[in-house]
């Protein structure tokens, strides 16, 4: 970051060729996967890191740091967007009365999908960086400005509802994962 900061073009495109992937993969999931939007988010961060490189605080974790800025550059686009909508995005919840042999992968996926589009921003941003971008819980702890035990109990008490939610998949994942372990 020093060298970013004297605008050395080699240092910027390390962290470009390392970063540029999980941030516009974190920000087409975040934002309503909106590629465009997600290009735009991208490209603004990485000015922002070039803007700021001076700032950045060394004790801190660079990887933290780039997230705890697309997080709250998420957050910014969650308040225009409720500003824009004036509405509450609402998922429908529609009981499922399938044949087991109806059952597959893709519905678990889509069903699952659903489910993370119906949390609040607050639990959606905590199983993005915990599960699709891999973050630790102490990193998702800095990048979101809370505790490690409250990472924890997010994910604890979001994975037991989708426990519940996906019970009516458990066959089919067993069988899934049976027949994978053999192929």
């Amino acid at each position: 970051m020093q060298e970013i900061a004297q605008r050395n073009k080699r240092a910027f495109d390390v962290i470009y060729t390392r970063y540029s992937r999980p941030m516009f993969s974190f920000f087409y999931r975040m934002l309503w996967k909106n590629k465009e939007l997600a290009n735009d988010l991208c490209q603004e961060i990485f000015t922002k890191v070039v803007l700021n490189a001076a700032q950045f605080d060394r004790s801190r974790p660079f990887k933290t740091w780039l997230y705890s800025i697309a997080n709250n550059m998420c957050k910014n686009e969650y308040a225009k967007h409720a500003v824009r909508s004036q509405a509450t995005m609402k998922i429908e919840t529609a009981t499922e009365n399938m044949a087991s042999s109806q059952l597959d992968l893709a519905h678990f996926k889509a069903h699952l999908h659903r489910l993370i589009q119906g949390l609040d921003e607050v639990k959606k941003q905590t199983i993005e960086l915990r599960f699709f971008q891999e973050l630790s819980v102490p990193e998702i702890a800095q990048t979101m400005q809370c505790s490690e035990g409250t990472v924890k109990s997010r994910l604890f008490y979001i994975l037991k509802e989708f426990q519940n939610e996906l019970k009516v998949y458990k066959e089919i994942l067993s069988l899934f994962i049976l027949i994978s372990s053999i192929l």
